[in-house]
């Protein structure tokens, strides 16, 4: 039996002590706890892990923390909204993301070219320089062939890139695919469109990407999810998974919830019921902001990987 804990600060405390320390007040801090250990637990027994996340999560500075996850070995499989390779691209071209306010005149900002994600500010110009930067790309990828999957032109762009906090760097780099499924639904999707309008040939085949998907891994593998906010990216992490038995290891983190009955706020424990994840496994559902719990409990993570020479 545990028992609740008072809290107190202490001099020099670490990460480790502090999360540990979380896991001993109640509530969603315990959760928490149970989330780092879950996912130090994937990365011992040698499971394939999903790692999914939304792309306003790219557009925060987690975007780096992304990338030195996949450098670490810790993810082998990563599935995101096209926004966040995007926002990948700017970022590794040297594009900077003002932090602003929740409360500000929106107006104001649509007045000065500022588009407003929560309290982060991304200029137009950054797409503009986006368009300039991909243009030559798919020309690029065009003239080595007309066909390609989201996941092969991510790896290509990835190998065209310098920067070390970069997810497609890393990824290309550590030879980890990044799925997107919905590729079109961005400005990335636009410029796709505009390329194929001259030349009609150039075709993205998302379908066979959902076939990579689901043979990358198989019913004798041990899987794991870890899946931050919703949306496309964790249904397609967690439907390749059902096809192939379900995971063994889940870790979910959500400001939704379940009782809309949305897939956003569907819990692990109502994964269960779809054969998505066993019912044996290792599942844990913590409620609250990715950019706030996400960065403690993996830091406690890789903390005990660290310590076990688990870390790449």
């Amino acid at each position: 039996m545990e028992y609740v804990e008072d809290f107190k600060w202490e001099k020099g405390m670490s990460t480790k002590d502090f999360v540990n320390k979380l896991g001993r007040i109640g509530y969603q801090s315990v959760e928490l706890q149970r989330a780092a250990v879950a996912m130090a637990k994937m990365k011992r027994e040698g499971a394939k892990i999903f790692l999914t996340f939304t792309s306003n999560m790219v557009t925060s500075g987690l975007r780096g923390y992304f990338a030195q996850i996949i450098e670490k070995g810790i993810a082998q499989v990563c599935v995101t909204t096209v926004g966040g390779i995007e926002e990948d691209i700017m970022k590794a071209d040297g594009e900077k993301f003002m932090l602003g306010s929740f409360h500000s005149d929106d107006y104001e900002n649509h007045e000065k070219g500022l588009n407003r994600i929560g309290n982060v500010m991304v200029d137009n110009q950054s797409y503009m320089k986006l368009e300039d930067k991909l243009l030559p790309i798919l020309a690029k990828l065009y003239e080595i062939k007309p066909r390609w999957t989201p996941s092969e032109i991510f790896r290509e762009i990835g190998l065209m890139l310098n920067d070390e906090s970069s997810i497609l760097y890393q990824a290309a780099k550590k030879d980890v695919p990044i799925f997107c499924p919905a590729i079109t639904d961005g400005a990335f999707g636009f410029h796709l469109y505009l390329f194929q309008q001259n030349h009609p040939d150039f075709v993205v085949d998302v379908v066979k990407d959902f076939e990579k998907i689901v043979l990358c891994t198989d019913h004798n593998e041990k899987k794991a999810v870890i899946c931050l906010g919703g949306s496309i990216s964790k249904h397609h992490a967690i439907l390749a998974t059902l096809l192939n038995g379900g995971a063994e290891y889940a870790v979910y983190m959500t400001t939704a919830k379940s009782s809309s009955g949305s897939l956003s706020g569907a819990t692990t424990q109502e994964a269960k019921s779809w054969g998505k994840i066993k019912d044996d496994t290792d599942a844990v559902t913590v409620h609250g902001d990715v950019s706030i719990l996400f960065p403690l409990a993996m830091t406690l993570t890789m903390e005990i990987l660290d310590e076990e020479g688990l870390l790449e």
